[in-house]
């Protein structure tokens, strides 16, 4: 038997993953599997090896909590695929999607009963708490174990993944993952987003604060996927 291919899509929460599910969904009917994983201890990479083994009709795989290396497994090809998107943006987005979602978790109370600075305030106090704090930085460190410091650590995952983008340039890192996966076709998709909903205005030292406390994540846009510049 053949080496098969699979994508492998780390699905960051509200950084454009479900538009990128739904192309997923529409190349693979039938063959795209989502699952989510335990998280605690910061390696769940065996748990994602046995669910590609289990699947063997499976193309493309997609979760919010895959964190530890990337999997290994014999007799498959793994294109990993990943997108960073603007830190602040990203929270922002965070807050609107909790905002009105339609659940009890702590995160959706705090945003209903707090405004954006008030849910920054509470998610950077709450001990382990990343979601406001160099939220991709941390979950691209968990694919490089070791003693370095997260950044560095974060730094070596990007180039070990074989597809990085960002969501301010989508249709540029599906393309990407289109030459990584010949064959994949792709017409532009948006699904999930909170965009113009109750717009969030960022100002003064929450601002400040926020650029202090995700200042990992910017360097890694800025380092790798370099943002357009400022009009």
């Amino acid at each position: 038997m053949g080496e098969r291919t699979i994508i492998l899509h780390y699905h960051l929460f509200k950084n454009a993953g479900t538009s990128v599910d739904a192309i997923l969904q529409r190349n693979f009917p039938g063959r795209w599997v989502t699952r989510e994983f335990p998280i605690a201890g910061e390696n769940n990479t065996a748990l994602v090896e046995d669910w590609i083994r289990e699947t063997p009709d499976a193309i493309a795989y997609s979760s919010h909590t895959m964190m530890g290396p990337l999997p290994q497994v014999e007799g498959v090809r793994v294109i990993s695929f990943l997108l960073l998107r603007d830190p602040i943006e990203r929270i922002k987005s965070a807050y609107r999607f909790e905002r009105t979602q339609d659940a009890d978790t702590w995160g959706a109370q705090l945003a209903k009963t707090n405004d954006f600075e008030g849910y920054v305030r509470a998610r950077l106090a709450r001990k382990g708490d990343r979601q406001c704090r160099n939220f991709q930085t941390y979950r691209l460190a968990s694919m490089m174990p070791g003693p370095e410091p997260e950044l560095d650590r974060a730094k070596r995952a990007l180039s070990a993944l074989t597809v990085v983008g960002r969501v301010e340039a989508f249709d540029e890192a599906m393309e990407r993952l289109r030459a990584a996966y010949p064959g994949l076709t792709y017409q532009a998709v948006k699904a999930n987003t909170s965009a113009g909903k109750d717009g969030v205005e960022v100002s003064g030292e929450i601002a400040k604060d926020l650029k202090a406390t995700n200042a990992e994540d910017l360097s890694i846009l800025q380092l790798f996927l370099p943002l357009p510049p400022a009009a």
